[in-house]
């Protein structure tokens, strides 16, 4: 078989919703796995419903009778629909029957909420003992939160993020984007591809065991270790950075620019084109170190330097002797990126309801096996008679049983 996808041939289904797990799924459907969505009939992933904004329908097609959610567009490429009562002994079956064509499963409902149906991990490793289990929760399957429900928000509280984001002096404030969740996604897809190598080697599955909570810990990066060496709670700085100087965002005589001076050769160029060649030989300012110490007399001397040139002027000066820095964009500005545009960071594919749908495309640039983007999201249920005939061969006869008694929709 000629191989042209990283997980070609890897079956997975995904019984999450939101964002952490279907993000994991969709980093898995982008790398070639065949990931099955299964979903409440007539519901759904929750995301789908949130809305506006609403994806728009391509010239010629109709979307009057089901918007779809922009939200649930961001994690469910690629990736089949099916949709199974799972509070149904019926539906329970059919689980079970798609479990044991499996490689992976990806859930994220409450520690102990599938063990009622039969959906648990020790439930199915016992019918499919090659089985990736994959379980993401706030907290874990252990501990004395254990049984608590975990939301991105909260957890960029518990977990510190929030402790060391806004203003010095502000109040704490969340990430513009559900981090956690997609760090989680990220971090359950890495595990699940581990989990496989270890699968093909010994024919083993596992459990994973995945908390948001963990992972927002884990991803304080030096903020964590800062703490962990002195002892002593990071403060909020802005756009600030704990640990080098200059690093943030200054005014310049039009706008914004963030510079990031990773060094002390940086450094002196960057001082030599705002033309204070004495700011770089000052026995405060020579090492990172220093800087870092004397944050609070150098900023204001680099802030009154960049207010004196436009944005513009600081880019084209700066890039020119290899000073890191970049503009605030806005997110058109964003996608009007000529580098944006030619590392193909926006992408059209085909959707059933609304024709060509934009999407931003998986970063991961692949030499041997390029990322292939199958389709759209799926509409709710789109392929569950493809997908019972796929993974189980099932007869027509059973599917029209099965729909006719609601088990599946």
């Amino acid at each position: 078989m000629s191989i042209t996808t990283p997980l070609q041939g890897i079956k997975v289904l995904d019984l999450s919703r939101i964002l952490a797990g279907p993000w994991a799924g969709q980093m898995l459907a982008d790398l070639g796995a065949d990931v099955i969505k299964v979903e409440r009939p007539g519901v759904g992933d929750d995301t789908r419903t949130w809305g506006p904004p609403y994806m728009p329908a391509a010239v010629g097609f109709e979307a009057e009778e089901a918007y779809e959610a922009a939200y649930f567009q961001t994690a469910n490429r690629g990736k089949r629909s099916l949709c199974v009562d799972m509070s149904s002994s019926r539906g329970q079956l059919l689980i079970k029957q798609l479990v044991t064509k499996a490689d992976v499963l990806i859930e994220n409902f409450k520690v102990g909420g599938l063990a009622k149906y039969g959906l648990d991990f020790d439930s199915l490793i016992a019918i499919n003992p090659r089985l990736v289990y994959c379980s993401i929760t706030g907290f874990g399957q252990y501990g004395p939160d254990k049984d608590r429900a975990g939301y991105d928000f909260m957890i960029q509280a518990m977990g510190g993020l929030m402790s060391v984001t806004g203003s010095e002096g502000g109040e704490p404030m969340k990430v513009g984007v559900a981090v956690v969740d997609v760090m989680a996604g990220l971090y359950a897809s890495n595990a699940i591809q581990g989990a496989l190598i270890h699968q093909l080697r010994t024919g083993e599955g596992q459990h994973i065991d995945l908390a948001l909570l963990d992972v927002q810990v884990a991803t304080l990066a030096n903020q964590a270790m800062n703490y962990i060496a002195t002892h002593e709670n990071p403060k909020r700085l802005g756009n600030a950075h704990p640990n080098i100087v200059p690093y943030q965002a200054f005014a310049t005589f039009d706008g914004h620019l963030i510079l990031a001076v990773g060094n002390d050769g940086q450094f002196q160029r960057f001082c030599e084109v705002a033309g204070d060649v004495q700011m770089a030989s000052n026995s405060l300012y020579t090492s990172n170190s220093l800087r870092v110490a004397n944050r609070l007399t150098l900023v204001p001397k680099v802030a009154f330097l960049l207010e004196q040139h436009t944005t513009q002027w600081w880019l084209d000066a700066l890039n020119k002797v290899s000073v890191p820095c970049g503009p605030i964009c806005t997110l058109d500005q964003v996608f009007e990126n000529p580098q944006i545009k030619a590392r193909g960071m926006k992408i059209s594919l085909e959707h059933q309801k609304l024709g060509s749908v934009e999407s931003v495309a998986n970063p991961i640039k692949l030499s041997a096996t390029p990322l292939q983007y199958k389709q759209a999201p799926p509409m709710l249920g789109e392929h569950t008679q493809v997908v019972l005939s796929d993974w189980l061969a099932m007869e027509h006869s059973e599917y029209s049983d099965l729909l006719s008694t609601n088990i599946i929709a």
